[in-house]
């Protein structure tokens, strides 16, 4: 590994806010600044909120919580994740999250590719779009573009 390569440069130092499935949603890293090989997507999400029930075909999928809590959830298994804790998806293993606790979450969504970010990309609206209720089908198909599937609600 050269530690002495210089750092790209071309790092936005601002990035739009996105509304995806009406949450403040900013994608730090995606296709253009990666090639495609990692995203990072940061949201801040109310208590109480649920995740699709879903599964990424061809990237793994981490969590890490800035603040709040969130529970992610995998078959055969739930996991509380509170500030500064950190779980990992790996791809083809469907899982969720539910936002826990009184107070909204901020977290950190990364992949170890830019489907999870295109599909976002795809699919989001700029912030200052009056709040809608999520196209369903438009979701679906959308996730079925970018090796991703939504599996339903998620499981009790």
């Amino acid at each position: 590994m050269n530690l002495t390569a210089p750092i790209a440069t071309n790092m936005p130092s601002r990035v739009e806010e996105r509304r995806f499935l009406g949450l403040p949603t900013w994608i730090k890293a995606g296709r253009e600044l990666t090639g495609g090989q990692f995203s990072l997507i940061e949201q801040i999400i109310p208590a109480g909120f649920e995740s699709p029930w879903h599964m990424h075909h061809s990237e793994d999928e981490s969590f890490y919580v800035i603040e709040g809590q969130m529970s992610v959830i995998m078959e055969g298994g739930r996991t509380l994740l509170q500030a500064g804790d950190f779980a990992f998806g790996p791809r083809g293993i469907p899982h969720g999250f539910r936002i826990e606790g009184e107070g909204p979450a901020r977290i950190l969504l990364m992949t170890t590719g830019s489907d999870f970010a295109d599909f976002i990309a795809e699919t989001s609206v700029p912030s200052d779009t009056p709040p809608a209720a999520p196209d369903m089908a438009f979701l679906v198909a959308a996730a079925e573009r970018h090796n991703l599937a939504i599996l339903g609600p998620l499981p009790k």
